[in-house]
């Protein structure tokens, strides 16, 4: 397991190109048969990836649970939300089995013991991405497929945002203890996330970016509103987002991410905007 631990806003200033990415962003998420996990001491957020090839893959493999967590199962005191950005997949919860589309996501409660993750086909298989909140209760275990996602259109055109943003993990679907997720679309000509730029005081956010051809990228922007810093990032790569920090990234075309959120709230619309002509 990664582990990352918090950065001081101040210290960060000074930080180079090779530091930001080292602290921040999350690659090869994705490997055959193998979880991928880094844990981040802000909110103590925990990523995961894993594309089960030609074995179910328990969700517990090879996070060293104790160690790591010091409880005895990965979700004894954590909940999860997955979703799936491959092919046909199968998650098993404690012996039951929920189907994943591609763009469909699965919140996990905590207190599930066994979870194994599967591909249908070796030859387009699933690509689990995982995002794991501190959970104080129990909940209920519920598949959320696109189609069921609350949907909210905004931006335009004239100002390059037009986009959808799909809420999987949200107060208005289902009850959870902290954790937030979505996906957010961007229309053909869209390029910017967000705009104007905010942060989140009250949590910390974690994006992947994702449907982004092989020559294209995007500009995440970091720090302080102003004394920003940016991350380019490629295709399926993620980035912790710390409290402090702005959210908001723009592309070379348009794309999907994922977005997950952790902490005091679980209020949406809780954010701090930082005027256009006020970032440096």
């Amino acid at each position: 397991m990664d582990i990352r631990y918090s950065v001081n806003p101040r210290d960060f200033k000074r930080y180079t190109t090779d530091d930001i990415r080292r602290e921040f962003l999350i690659e090869n998420l994705y490997q055959p048969d193998h979880v991928v996990s880094v844990y981040s001491h802000v909110d103590r957020m925990v990523t995961l990836g894993c594309m089960p090839v030609h074995r179910p893959v328990p969700l517990d493999d090879g996070l060293d649970v104790w160690k790591n967590f010091g409880t005895s199962y990965f979700l004894e005191r954590r909940e999860i939300g997955i979703f799936n950005l491959g092919g046909r997949g199968t998650i098993t919860v404690d012996g039951k089995v929920y189907t994943l589309d591609r763009k469909d996501c699965l919140y996990i409660t905590a207190g599930s013991k066994e979870v194994v993750l599967a591909s249908e086909s070796s030859v387009v298989p699933a690509k689990f991405y995982m995002v794991s909140a501190p959970a104080h209760r129990s909940w209920e275990t519920r598949l959320i497929t696109l189609k069921d996602a609350v949907k909210r259109p905004l931006g335009s055109m004239e100002t390059s945002n037009k986009r959808t943003i799909n809420q999987f993990i949200h107060p208005d679907v289902l009850k959870t203890c902290q954790l937030s997720m979505g996906m957010t679309v961007l229309e053909p000509g869209s390029v910017w996330n967000t705009m104007p730029a905010h942060t989140h005081e009250r949590r910390m956010e974690i994006y992947t970016y994702f449907d982004l051809p092989k020559d294209g990228v995007v500009f995440h922007l970091m720090g302080e509103g102003t004394e920003t810093r940016h991350i380019v990032m490629q295709n399926e790569q993620a980035v912790i987002s710390p409290s402090w920090s702005i959210h908001v990234g723009v592309g070379t075309t348009n794309y999907s991410f994922i977005w997950a959120m952790g902490g005091e709230n679980q209020a949406f619309d809780d954010m701090d905007e930082i005027p256009i002509n006020e970032m440096r």
